[in-house]
């Protein structure tokens, strides 16, 4: 994937704001020391989070008391 377009990640989130949230909640994630989930050499971490969006690697979850965060690999949720 050579670049990376908010349409690509538009086929995995049907709401550019929610995808806005997204990326924004990934890059604290990936800023406070999580691993990235695509390889993508020398890119900014709000990059590496919407390839991984557009990936699938990164899925929205509503939880009970009607949070909603971020999961990603398998069904672990970040803090």
């Amino acid at each position: 994937m050579a670049r990376i377009t908010i349409e690509d990640c538009m086929k995995q989130v049907s709401n550019r704001f929610l995808l806005c949230n997204m990326v924004a909640k990934r890059v604290r994630q990936v800023r406070d020391g999580s691993e990235y989930l695509v390889s993508s050499a020398k890119n900014e971490d709000i990059v590496v989070s919407l390839r991984e969006i557009a990936a699938g690697k990164i899925i929205l979850k509503e939880e009970e008391n009607k949070e909603e965060s971020l999961l990603f690999g398998s069904d672990t949720a970040m803090p």
